[in-house]
């Protein structure tokens, strides 16, 4: 009878990350109440276009890149820079760790997206998308200029 309880216990402690995959019109939503439409010059649909070839709108997508950095969440934000992966990181510049980029809840994400996007050369920075050959290729906003929400 303990055996049971404990593994009810257990059980109940085990949390199970399901993805959580937004829609377009949902994620623009969220985006527009964020302050993201026209962040850094950056319109609505350069965010939604740049999530969509980053992550397919999935909070919890996880890259794992050959210089052993790990890019994180729905805007695939690199874990070298940008959030904490281990209790020692020189480099956390968004004071986050690299775990809240990957809940359903985008604030973290969002707050860290905008902070790359204002301390660096905005989406033309950081961001890459495999293109369908396999190769990586920036995300500039001269591909997603012609998205609408």
């Amino acid at each position: 009878m303990k055996a049971a309880g404990i593994l009810a216990l257990i059980g109940c402690l085990i949390m199970v990350t399901e993805p959580k995959i937004y829609t377009r019109c949902k994620l623009a939503k969220i985006f527009l109440r964020a302050g993201l439409d026209n962040y850094q010059g950056f319109s609505l649909g350069n965010w939604i276009c740049m999530a969509y070839y980053e992550s397919r709108y999935n909070t919890t997508a996880e890259t794992q890149l050959e210089d052993g950095s790990i890019d994180y969440g729905i805007f695939q934000i690199n874990s070298f820079t940008w959030c904490r992966r281990a209790k020692l990181q020189e480099k956390n510049h968004c004071h986050v760790a690299c775990s809240a980029l990957i809940t359903d809840d985008l604030t973290d994400a969002i707050l860290c997206a905008k902070k790359i996007a204002k301390e660096t050369e905005g989406m033309n920075y950081c961001w890459f998308t495999v293109q369908e050959d396999g190769k990586e290729k920036p995300v500039s906003v001269t591909d997603t200029a012609s998205t609408s929400v």
